[in-house]
């Protein structure tokens, strides 16, 4: 019995025992919770508005606190208010010119939706004179496709008209996001740089250097992503929408912004991203529906082999395939969002495994070279 006390048999019962009751205590107190949940919902978003746009602008503020000119020089606060001068600049611009473009386009958009509909049936009707599908009763068919559609009109508009409450939320919600996030960021970028040596302090010395090397370490990982990431969906969007312009594609801006926004999803984004502009190529010409193809090929091959190599880079080391089961399973589990922010939190906890994988090696080997002495 002494023995069987001693065994990893008995270790790893006990461990999974303890953590099974400490699983069932919590479903069963779980309203303790519900209230840091909440808290923890409501400064999320903000939180990670300001986090990227921390990684976005400190190295801006810290080549600004490197220049000198004489005798003159800017401080951290000072940087700091040049790059929020900045930022509200550009913002402002975007607000002028983009946002009421991108309006302008959606309100067309969706009133010309009935037109859309009308005009894809036609293509359609035309496409099945063909004889390989005289055989297929296509009529059958339109007519189920003509009723989702009227049904998913209906619901759509009844919950625009019985959603003013959400709506209500959704906008005390934005403008609560857009107070918080810029006093948070403003902190950020004026002590982010006191963070390390305020864990420092905090740690033993034994594992102080190893734990503030593996929080540079995903510092470092985080920041190549994010900035890498940012400037490829503004280059992809900028680019797409170019395209669509020399084409001759509807809504170009509107498009080459969501083809943008799509590519923050690995792998998945760009195919998301063509189905509205095929959606409306298709309702005009088959011809422009190959050139919207030949737009979307030519700029991912040039953001493939060129802007993601040299932005990005290698720094993940992420095979496809874990890529891919990781966007299922985060679709799955936190939608759209779970999507985009799973492969660098997957990229964060690779780096951090990795990081104690070493550090338990290292303090293994002197150990296992005594035992070989022996």
């Amino acid at each position: 019995m002494p023995q069987f006390s001693k065994s990893r048999v008995f270790f790893w019962t006990v461990e999974l025992l303890v953590v099974a009751t400490l699983i069932w205590v919590c479903t069963q107190i779980s309203f303790l919770f519900s209230p840091i949940g909440v808290f923890l919902s409501a400064i999320f978003t903000p939180l990670l508005i300001s986090g990227i746009l921390f990684y976005l602008l400190n190295p801006i503020v810290k080549l600004l606190e490197r220049v000198r000119f004489k005798r003159l020089h800017f401080n951290r606060t000072a940087a700091v208010a040049i790059v929020f001068l900045g930022l509200a600049a550009v913002l402002a611009g975007a607000i002028a010119w983009l946002v009421p473009r991108l309006v302008s386009q959606i309100t067309t958009l969706v009133g010309n939706i009935p037109d859309f509909a009308k005009a894809s049936e036609s293509v359609i009707r035309q496409a099945v004179q063909h004889p390989w599908l005289q055989q297929v009763d296509v009529a059958k068919y339109l007519t189920q496709l003509q009723s989702s559609l009227a049904k998913y009109a209906e619901s759509f508009m009844s919950g625009l008209t019985t959603g003013i409450g959400t709506i209500v939320g959704t906008v005390t919600s934005v403008t609560i996001t857009a107070v918080t996030a810029p006093v948070m960021l403003f902190y950020m970028l004026k002590d982010g740089e006191k963070f390390m040596p305020a864990i420092r302090r905090l740690l033993p010395a034994k594992h102080g250097e190893q734990t503030l090397e593996l929080l540079s370490r995903m510092n470092a990982t985080i920041a190549r992503y994010i900035g890498g990431q940012i400037l490829e969906c503004l280059f992809v969007g900028i680019f797409t929408a170019v395209g669509y312009v020399l084409v001759g594609e509807k809504y170009a801006l509107l498009l080459g912004v969501f083809a943008g926004l799509c590519n923050l999803i690995p792998y998945v984004g760009p195919y998301i991203g063509i189905l509205p502009a095929l959606i409306v190529a298709f309702t005009i010409s088959t011809s422009l529906v190959l050139y919207v193809i030949i737009v979307v090929v030519v700029v991912q091959q040039i953001d493939g082999n060129l802007v993601y190599p040299n932005i990005i880079g290698r720094t993940l080391k992420i095979h496809p395939l874990t890529i891919i089961i990781i966007l299922l399973a985060a679709g799955n589990i936190a939608g759209l969002l779970g999507m985009i922010l799973a492969i660098p939190l997957y990229a964060v906890v690779k780096t951090v495994v990795q990081y104690l994988y070493s550090i338990w090696q290292l303090e293994r080997r002197p150990v296992s070279q005594e035992n070989l002495k022996k």
